[in-house]
């Protein structure tokens, strides 16, 4: 069984993240979703918001799971048994990095990460709009990836 870990930017009010995670499916038998603590940035959502939110979006995704981690994304995967990073990008500037980020991973730790790129997004409204409705209290669950 292949394990990947999606790490530490899953925005649940993007398509792009959910359309990247959906093919993943394609390629590994499970996918963890990591949420990466970082006590430094301050966030609309708490990690426990957030991850029921991805929970309700992969609701019948048995091969998905969703955890929270404060450690390196490497370490954290190896903890979770994942043996690749699954990465989604929109530029091709990003997918540079990315490679460049990737070699050092698998240099490093000898896990290997798959980079994807994600599909433009298709809503009608943006994630920092629906921040910015959370903020001053608005119920934003309708805008919600189905």
């Amino acid at each position: 069984m292949k394990t990947a870990l999606f790490p530490g930017s899953f925005d649940p009010f993007s398509i792009g993240h959910k359309n990247i995670v959906e093919r993943g499916l394609c390629l590994f038998d499970n996918i963890i979703i990591g949420i990466g603590r970082n006590i430094k940035k301050k966030s609309l959502y708490t990690e426990e918001e957030r991850q029921k939110q991805i929970e309700l979006i992969f609701i019948n995704s048995p091969q998905i799971s969703v955890k929270i981690y404060d450690t390196l994304t490497v370490d954290f995967a190896k903890e979770v048994g994942a043996e690749f990073i699954l990465r989604g990008v929109r530029t091709t500037q990003d997918f540079e990095y990315e490679q460049k980020i990737a070699e050092a991973n698998r240099i490093l730790t000898g896990i290997e990460t798959v980079v994807l790129f994600a599909e433009p997004e298709k809503k009608e409204i943006s994630s920092s709009l629906i921040r910015e409705l959370k903020a001053f209290g608005k119920d934003v669950s309708d805008y919600l990836p189905k």
